[in-house]
């Protein structure tokens, strides 16, 4: 069973067990996220929110079961018309035996994973805790060279943590802007969520 074959298998399992879905990959792998966030879609999902969890920030996506009758109706045509997916089987807007979307559907998983990538960044950019990180480090970094005499070495690491903390913050913020302006042009309304953070929300589909 090919890697895609086993991600899908996976996805179904929950899409026929639960009313809501976690699909967790490392942040390199976007783009198999967002193929498989538009195969929930196809029966009866949307996808809710990215949480990146540990040390080395591993992205669980959630998703859960939309309510809305036009996700109801995609649902009820893509069971229709895919009722069996799995390996060696074909699933909504994907070629056979793989999670690379058709042309017509490209365009629809590029929002999708930029949507995702957009979210993920902005979990990951922490102003409070990142320069906490920063400035205690530097400070950590100075006491250490008062009570070793090791300044050469320790003294331009204290230096460079807050600067290296502060550069991230505007290469994260810079990577959003450039989402931004793809998910504006995509037709998706910026809106605030319960904790004050900017996400984007894609228009209803007028077909299913």
């Amino acid at each position: 069973m090919s890697l895609a074959d086993r991600h899908v298998t996976a996805l179904i399992r929950q899409i026929t067990t639960r009313n809501d879905i976690e699909l967790v990959h490392p942040f390199a792998e976007l783009e198999t996220i967002g193929a498989l966030v538009y195969v929930a879609e196809c029966y009866g999902f949307r996808y809710e929110r990215v949480r990146l969890v540990g040390k080395h920030r591993i992205m669980h996506v959630q998703l859960v079961r939309d309510p809305s009758a036009w996700a109801r109706q995609r649902a009820a045509a893509n069971s229709a018309a895919f009722p069996d997916p799995g390996p060696g089987r074909p699933v909504p807007g994907m070629y056979l035996g793989s999670l690379t979307p058709v042309p017509d559907i490209q365009a629809d998983v590029e929002v999708i994973t930029a949507l995702i990538r957009y979210d993920a960044l902005g979990a990951a950019a922490n102003r409070k805790q990142l320069l906490a990180i920063g400035w205690g480090s530097a400070v950590l970094f100075l006491l250490m060279a008062v009570l070793t005499g090791k300044y050469a070495v320790l003294l331009p690491l204290a230096v460079l943590m807050p600067l290296f903390m502060l550069g991230s913050l505007r290469v994260n913020a810079s990577r959003r802007a450039k989402l931004a302006q793809r998910l504006t042009a995509a037709g998706c309304t910026p809106v605030r969520d319960a904790s004050g953070r900017e996400r984007f929300v894609r228009p209803v589909p007028s077909t299913a």
